[in-house]
């Protein structure tokens, strides 16, 4: 499936990533920041007039970020992880339902709500991350294990 490969660049561009150089806690920043970067991708799909376009770069862009927040949900260490494991893997639930009501109605409410969870989550990780150094909370294992 063509689109099934083009979907799995950006997690082999994240794994490399994460081999050679980032912590998971920064990774996981990272992951944040592409679901960001492909929510605002799809709301810019909004604009465009032609009905496949628009179509298009909505699904797709979301499909990617519901990708990623896979990806962040199988990463959770619901053993060591306690509460905050817990907490999150209902969010992210939470996120990727109200991101397949807006594929399927075409809206961007679920959109612009997820948005602003991711953000606020990655804004929470990085300063975690910047007051702990490279360290990487108890609520996250390895980063592959979806993938």
């Amino acid at each position: 499936n063509v689109h099934a490969m083009s979907y799995l660049k950006p997690w082999q561009s994240y794994q490399q990533v994460s081999t050679n150089t980032a912590s998971p806690g920064h990774l996981v920043v990272m992951l944040y920041d592409g679901a960001i970067n492909f929510l605002e991708r799809a709301l810019s799909g909004f604009a465009l007039e032609d009905p496949l376009e628009f179509n298009t770069t909505i699904s797709n862009n979301i499909l990617r970020a519901q990708q990623i927040l896979t990806e962040l949900n199988c990463s959770l260490d619901m053993e060591r992880g306690g509460e905050i494991s817990t907490t999150l893997r209902r969010l992210y639930h939470y996120m990727d339902d109200r991101l397949t009501e807006s594929n399927l109605s075409k809206s961007r409410e679920g959109i612009d709500e997820t948005i602003r969870h991711l953000t606020v989550l990655r804004d929470a990780w990085r300063e975690m991350l910047s007051g702990a150094g490279a360290t990487s909370p108890g609520s996250v294992t390895s980063l592959s294990a979806c993938v």
